[in-house]
């Protein structure tokens, strides 16, 4: 009987070992077949990303684009008003100076005349006077004659 349980005892380690072997195999096949999901889970995942990634690249892209006319377009037109306030200025000043010299040249200066007309010339007679200065100006024109 001794030599037996010697066998029996063999037979349910060797039982006992396959069994284990068994389990460890179904479970690292379990095992590697949960990460090849789970990697090409991650793969999919990886190759989604990239595509929202390009979307919103694309996205990112055209609001830089829209901005960049809105900011070109704000300018041109803040340019535009400048100007168009610039150039009224400008004319104000233009008016203002015609103005001033107009009236500074009569309050200082005046211009002083007389003609006459002596049988075939015309007599003229100019003192223009600026300020300090005086400009006297006589001259005969001879004027033609129909015969």
């Amino acid at each position: 009987m001794g030599s037996e349980k010697v066998i029996i005892s063999t037979e349910d380690t060797a039982a006992v070992f396959i069994q284990a072997w068994w389990r460890g195999t179904l479970v690292r096949r379990t095992l590697l077949h949960a990460s090849l999901r789970a990697w090409t889970i991650q793969l999919w995942w990886r190759q989604i990303r990239v595509k929202l990634m390009e979307n919103r690249q694309n996205a990112l892209d055209f609001y830089a684009r829209k901005e960049g006319a809105v900011v070109t377009l704000q300018a041109w037109v803040r340019m535009w008003r400048i100007r168009t306030r610039y150039c009224r200025l400008l004319n104000a000043v233009r008016i203002i100076q015609v103005y001033w010299r107009w009236h500074s040249c009569h309050t200082r200066g005046f211009i002083q005349g007389d003609y006459a007309l002596k049988e075939n010339q015309l007599h003229i007679q100019l003192e223009i006077s600026l300020g300090s200065q005086a400009c006297k100006v006589q001259q005969h024109i001879p004027l033609p004659l129909k015969e």
